[in-house]
């Protein structure tokens, strides 16, 4: 078992994964045995199951703004017990990832600066608890290493020098007077947010004409849920900063049929009009 330097505060980790309450529940079991519990903030563990592309990208948007030197625990592993690799990923900024290597990690860390990946080695971590079955190295190993890079322990420590996956969250294409991109993340309210940045939608926009997959429709562009009308379909600036799809206290996702990687374009123009025929009818115009 590597030994932490003495004397050094331990680090802030965060906990994200698709894990739900039982299993998570283990994972933070591993990690408060050598982890003031004071100093694990716990993130979400509703990400969606199996779900790498998008729970990289809400990894991204949860973890980026914790103080420098923080370690983040991040656990989206379809591939456990496969040939994918445990990594322990340090950055500029003194911040560790620990996960598995399934492109999850990659984005937080680019944004986090200058990623250097490891691999995890049980023998170099110092598991102290035997591994039951094959399938939970979220708390059989990356418990344990992300509890001894807290402890101050470099991260070449635990295992070799590698090349990790690389997966880059999709950006937009920007065209005259709008935008094609994608659904990058479905919230649980249902509305759909796409990769397309807010700051593209030129100021004075009233309305935006959107193809979401196969669906063709034009709807306003608002400030507020209120603003779009309670059932209405609407399109806004979401928190992540880009062009959220909405239903006001609907499900706009089910309504559209779109999921992540779902195709969203927009094209957009100061005091844009629909056409007399609105969306916000009983049931969606299709073209």
């Amino acid at each position: 078992m590597v030994a932490a330097r003495p004397g050094r505060r331990r680090r802030l980790v965060t906990l994200t994964s698709d894990l739900g309450p039982a299993y998570s529940a283990q994972v933070k079991a591993v990690l408060s045995r050598s982890v003031d519990p004071g100093r694990i903030v716990e993130l979400t563990h509703a990400l969606p199951a199996h779900g790498v592309r998008e729970g990289a990208f809400l990894l991204r948007a949860m973890a980026g703004g914790f103080p420098a030197g923080t370690v983040h625990l991040a656990i989206v592993d379809p591939g456990v017990g496969g040939r994918r690799a445990p990594l322990a990923i340090a950055c500029a900024d003194g911040s560790r990832l620990v996960g598995p290597d399934n492109g999850l990690l990659f984005p937080l860390a680019l944004a986090l600066g200058s990623p250097r990946a490891f691999r995890l080695v049980r023998a170099r971590v110092g598991a102290s608890s035997p591994r039951v079955g094959t399938t939970f190295d979220g708390r059989d190993l990356f418990a344990p290493a992300a509890a001894r890079l807290a402890e101050g322990v470099r991260p070449d420590r635990l295992g070799p020098r590698v090349r990790p996956t690389e997966y880059r969250i999709p950006e937009a294409e920007r065209r005259p007077a709008g935008a094609r991109g994608e659904v990058l993340h479905v919230d649980r309210f249902g509305n759909l947010i796409t990769n397309v940045p807010t700051a593209w939608v030129e100021p004075g926009t009233a309305r935006v004409a959107l193809t979401v997959g196969r669906r063709r429709l034009e709807v306003p562009w608002t400030t507020s849920y209120e603003e779009i009308g309670r059932g209405r379909l609407g399109a806004l600036g979401s928190s992540f900063g880009t062009v959220e799809i909405a239903a006001a206290e609907g499900n706009a996702a089910r309504r559209l049929r779109a999921r992540v990687g779902t195709r969203a374009e927009a094209r957009w123009g100061p005091g844009r009009v629909g056409p007399s025929q609105s969306v916000n009818s009983d049931r969606p115009r299709v073209r």
